[in-house]
């Protein structure tokens, strides 16, 4: 795991493949290309690239009437201002006529780092899946976002695609399959499983592996697709396991960990921790620091195992 790319580095590369493949394939931004890596598009497709100002009401209203006239548009912005600033137009002019956008944040969760608490999407999952129609998306390393991104294009409808700052660990190559509505086992266990997407998954394969060493058998499972979640795959290793961990940066109230709960609860009730902000929001640091502050470690992870098998036993 020793290379590392940013996934918001990983869909500005994607584009540029998506650009050369179809021609109806446009992407706006709100003045932050350099940020979001859409500059490349922009450079190269510049017939097919929209800088909307910082006008996110404007990027998202403009990107439904794009796809209302049979384009795939991707609109790009921090997570904190396509979800924040513009939920209306998400809501009623693409959710609600089911339109054919992809919604490609950027910067979401802790790991923005110095930027602090106001710019650091904590509840950007919540809200996405509380919305009808719409698809929502969370890669954990490049290449899993280059297809994610691929699959997103082919998609026929609105879809929420959450990406990071922060360089990641390359956890998949070129062999790897990734499908809306489904979870990817990575490793089978028996004793629990700890289901994370993003920059968690990468720590939970670490854990996995550190309780190993101390007899625990762990199932680890990338839930890439919250929305629509892998329902099928998720109720059978919480069978054969019967203790869960969830593990997301992102509050533990509406995300990963509440969509696991809820799909559990009504079908294969079982002992779950989740790890996640503590309905709390971040603050300016490192990102790393953050990430040790806020519970979202290795260790934190190992000590939710061993919380998560006390239920079970009991």
């Amino acid at each position: 795991m020793a290379n590392k790319v940013a996934t918001r580095e990983a869909y500005g590369k994607a584009l540029l493949v998506l650009g050369a493949e179809n021609p109806n394939v446009v992407v706006l931004d709100a003045d932050l290309s350099k940020s979001t890596k859409t500059a490349d598009f922009a450079k190269k497709y510049p017939e097919r690239f929209f800088n909307m100002g910082i006008a996110e009401a404007n990027l998202l209203g403009t990107a439904a009437g794009l796809a209302a006239a049979g384009k795939i548009p991707f609109a790009s912005t921090f997570a904190i201002f396509a979800v924040g600033r513009a939920f209306e137009q998400i809501r009623n002019s693409i959710a609600y006529p089911k339109l054919n956008v992809k919604i490609a944040a950027t910067h979401s969760g802790i790991t923005v780092g110095e930027d602090g608490g106001s710019h650091q999407a904590i509840e950007d999952v919540a809200i996405m899946r509380a919305v009808p129609n719409m698809v929502v998306l969370v890669p954990a390393d490049g290449e899993e976002t280059r297809q994610v991104v691929l699959a997103a294009a082919q998609y026929k409808g609105p879809v929420y695609i959450r990406m990071g700052r922060l360089d990641v660990p390359l956890l998949f190559g070129e062999e790897y399959r990734f499908e809306i509505g489904k979870a990817n086992v990575l490793k089978e266990g028996t004793d629990v499983a700890i289901m994370a997407n993003g920059v968690m998954v990468s720590m939970a394969l670490e854990a996995a592996a550190e309780l190993a060493d101390q007899g625990v058998s762990v199932s680890v499972v990338n839930v890439a697709s919250v929305k629509p979640l892998d329902e099928e795959t998720i109720v059978r290793i919480a069978k054969t396991t019967k203790a869960v961990v969830t593990a997301e940066e992102h509050n533990i109230i509406g995300g990963l960990g509440s969509a696991v709960a809820e799909l559990l609860g009504e079908k294969q009730p079982t002992p779950i921790v989740r790890v996640g902000l503590k309905d709390t929001f971040g603050e300016s640091g490192r990102p790393l620091e953050l990430l040790e502050k806020y519970g979202l470690t290795k260790a934190e992870l190992v000590k939710a195992v061993h919380e998560v098998l006390a239920k079970k036993q009991r």
